[in-house]
């Protein structure tokens, strides 16, 4: 390597680590000593220039084993949540947005939220952290959509209908191994009006999590680049949570793009949740993205603070460790800096405009 990999990456829980949607306590982005995966010391020695932040609302509990059926007919035992109300999702996602607005405050110097792509260039010119705002779900959105313009002019710019639960809008699919993605039915018709509008507002919509039939419909509607933020390669490791190949080709038709998940859950053959994991994995699930769909749609999606990580990348002070580790297997400068900023800064130029 020649030079720094700058690193946007395509998805993070820290902020629901640091404003838990529960309660109204907060922590420092600046230094968390060291907990959690993302500060803004670790950041910067790990390169991460910027991402899409995250606001996810917990169901109550951790859910429970049930029996689901895919649409194959084959029956299993997954890990199910129950739905999100409104109100309940409203009020707390709003308690998250008030509290990120406070830390921004006065802070323009370390972290911004950003807007367009212009905004994310100045930033990392700047030496500054690009926070994309990002609903995983959308509990938090009326079945009407009457709040989503105003959360719009908020700063919202990226969506995902969806988490592993299903909502008012679409379904997700649970959290099980080895399955499908292809489990229940596809986007609602309040779903379908969802994606309608986002793209008339240009927000980012985001398939992760969502299941196969939903994935499609909305492939069918969009007139936007199909983006994943976070999902690995089914024909690797069979989880439910990842793409198969002919998903992968349906982005790629897009001109979208695939953030590689961090989780090793989604990245082992045996789908074990096991933090000694080497970072190959991640490289193969790479390698076979840009094999089946080319280097400018594959890009990385962490889903630090939300997932169990590699040991050997432990946070994101470790990404060098995983560039080194592709750089070692050929990838040349011009592929690694498309994989770090390059193709993100596409795909939102295309959306954002």
């Amino acid at each position: 390597m020649s030079d720094v990999i700058h690193i946007i990456d395509g998805h993070n829980d820290t902020l629901t680590r640091l404003f838990p949607p529960a309660d109204d306590t907060s922590c420092s982005i600046d230094d968390r000593k060291g907990e959690g995966h993302i500060d803004l010391l670790r950041a910067s020695q790990g390169g991460l220039a910027g991402g899409f932040f995250a606001i996810f609302i917990p169901s109550k509990g951790e859910g429970e084993r049930r029996t689901i059926t895919a649409n194959d007919g084959m029956t299993l035992e997954a890990g199910c949540s129950d739905p999100v109300p409104y109100e309940l999702a409203r009020s707390q996602a709003d308690s998250v947005l008030d509290r990120m607005e406070t830390m921004l405050e006065g802070a323009e110097d370390r972290i911004r939220l950003v807007r367009t792509v212009d905004d994310i260039q100045q930033c990392m010119t700047d030496g500054v952290m690009a926070l994309v705002l990002h609903y995983e779900g959308v509990e938090m959105l009326r079945e009407d959509l009457s709040d989503l313009e105003a959360d719009h002019a908020r700063g919202l710019r990226s969506l995902g209908p969806v988490w592993s639960r299903s909502n008012a809008f679409a379904h997700g699919v649970p959290f099980a191994f080895p399955c499908t993605p292809d489990i229940g039915p596809g986007l609602t018709e309040a779903g379908k009006e969802l994606v309608r509008r986002c793209n008339d507002l240009r927000i980012m919509l985001d398939v992760s999590h969502m299941n196969y039939r939903g994935f499609m419909d909305l492939a069918d509607l969009t007139t936007a680049p199909i983006v994943a933020t976070h999902c690995g390669v089914h024909a690797i490791c069979a989880s439910s949570r990842n793409l198969l190949d002919d998903q992968l080709d349906v982005i790629r038709e897009s001109n979208g793009i695939v953030g590689v998940n961090f989780h090793v859950g989604f990245l082992r053959p045996d789908g074990a949740n096991d933090e000694n994991t080497p970072l190959s994995v991640i490289a193969d699930h790479l390698d076979y993205m840009v094999d089946r769909m080319g280097i400018e749609h594959v890009a990385l999606g962490s889903d630090f603070d939300g997932a169990t990580m590699p040991a050997p990348i432990g946070d994101c002070a470790g990404l060098p460790t995983l560039i080194e580790v592709l750089a070692n297997r050929g990838w040349d400068d011009d592929s690694l800096h498309a994989l770090g900023s390059g193709n993100w800064l596409r795909v939102l130029r295309d959306t954002w405009k």
